[in-house]
């Protein structure tokens, strides 16, 4: 049977089923071949900058925006600021090292913010881990507004610090690295809340969440993470490979995620420390927490801790990954697989499963003074929830579409195109 939309023609038949994914997916459909990943996709309208090396030199970053820039092995490089004295900016900066580039157990990456008389307001470090294997990591610097703090409060400059944490390591390679930084800033409250994060939330972990899988394609970076709503989610995974997904959370609820790892068809030997590597980012890209699977060639499985329900008084709790849990917003899924998996299972692909549970009714959020830049970054829209029911994700209204075609008998879709196909996707309420 052929199902033809507009100049998309697809065949139902017996193979497994294409999924909403990445757009390079379907721009190879009409040549019926697919480039491999490259190592992270970048937003397709970042702006290229040079960070400086003196903060007399630095580029002024804008809250909303991406910036494409690079690291060198070692020093500092600067970005600079602009901000009032009510709002809370956030930037976060991923690395992304070369795959033929190697790094030490420590290596990886520090972000800092500092006023412009040099007083430190934030820090913040990403470390690739026990396994070594280069992939991207995310660091985030913060400027807050909060009664509890007394510095970094004025308005003016501030200048964002970013350098490598062990570039002279054992096993580092003196290779630049590529860096995406996305700013984002957040208003100030109408009212004065909390000074101090919930004491009693539900902090044991649920069961897994348990059912069929359906086939779901992570994106390869922030900018295109494939959405995902509660359920159980199934992709392949390569060694050095980095996927990226999307959940959307609301006000009041509570995220769990439990990542597995199938077994290897190769019958290889050995054993490889956080082989695959699940870490969870808020929507301002921030570090909220992670989970390291070891893997032997059997399957393995693993959970990120238990985490709060989203709640703007979070953000004053000692503990990071509850301070993290201070947004609502899409919530960001990367894993990352070992490039060293491959030195004794081959090179796969590994299939690999997400339990996604969303727990609780969603609340009513802060009463925020003013728009968040980018608008809608801390919130969840309806176009949102249906975007991660349908795997399909927003921006650019001339984005690419896989056709999903799943449980029909024994079905799959497989494209075949003749001339550009277009499906146009539903924008966020992000201006």
């Amino acid at each position: 049977m052929v199902v033809r939309l507009g100049v998309v023609a697809v065949v139902l038949g017996t193979t497994a089923a294409v999924v909403p994914g990445q757009a390079a997916l379907a721009a190879a459909g009409a040549s019926g071949t697919a480039e491999a990943p490259g190592p992270y996709g970048f937003a397709e309208d970042a702006r290229s900058i040079e960070g400086a090396r003196s903060t007399a030199d630095a580029v002024l970053l804008t809250p909303g925006t991406a910036y494409k820039s690079s690291l060198p092995s070692s020093g500092k490089v600067s970005y600079r600021l602009q901000l009032d004295a009510t709002s809370n900016a956030y930037v976060s900066v991923t690395a992304v090292p070369s795959p033929d580039s190697t790094v030490s157990v420590i290596d990886g990456l520090r972000v800092s913010v500092q006023d412009d008389d040099g007083t430190p307001c934030s820090s913040d470090t990403a470390n690739f881990g026990a396994a070594r294997s280069p992939h991207p990591i995310a660091a985030w610097g913060r400027r807050e507004i909060s009664p509890t703090k007394s510095l970094c409060r004025e308005a003016g400059t501030y200048y964002v610090s970013v350098e490598r944490v062990d570039p002279k390591g054992e096993g580092s390679s003196p290779d630049a690295w590529d860096l995406e930084l996305f700013a984002t800033a957040e208003p100030r409250t109408a009212k004065t809340g909390p000074t101090s994060a919930p004491e009693v939330w539900k902090s044991a972990s649920p069961q897994p969440l348990q059912g069929e899988w359906e086939d779901r394609r992570g994106g390869a970076g922030f900018a295109g993470a494939t959405p995902l709503d509660q359920g159980v989610w199934r992709d392949d995974i390569r060694p050095g490979q980095t996927l990226f997904y999307e959940v959307p959370v609301d006000w009041g609820q509570q995220l769990q995620v439990t990542a597995d790892l199938g077994s290897s068809a190769s019958g290889g030997t050995g054993y490889t420390t956080d082989a695959l590597d699940l870490a969870l980012y808020n929507p301002a890209r921030g570090p909220v927490a992670h989970v390291g699977v070891g893997y032997d060639g059997d399957q393995k499985s693993g959970s990120l801790p238990p985490l709060p329900p989203v709640d703007h008084a979070n953000r004053h709790a000692v503990i990071g990954q509850v301070g993290a849990m201070r947004f609502a917003g899409s919530y960001y899924l990367v894993a990352h697989l070992s490039e060293s998996v491959a030195d004794s299972f081959g090179d796969g692909p590994f299939g690999m499963t997400l339990r996604v549970r969303v727990s609780g009714a969603a609340q009513g959020g802060p009463d925020y003074v003013g728009e968040s830049q980018p608008k809608g970054v801390f919130e969840v829209s309806d176009e949102d929830r249906e975007a991660a029911a349908e795997g399909v994700a927003g921006g650019d209204d001339t984005a690419m579409r896989v056709v999903a075609v799943g449980g029909i008998g024994t079905g799959s879709a497989l494209l075949v195109g003749l001339g550009m196909w277009t499906v146009v996707a539903r924008r966020r309420s992000a201006g």
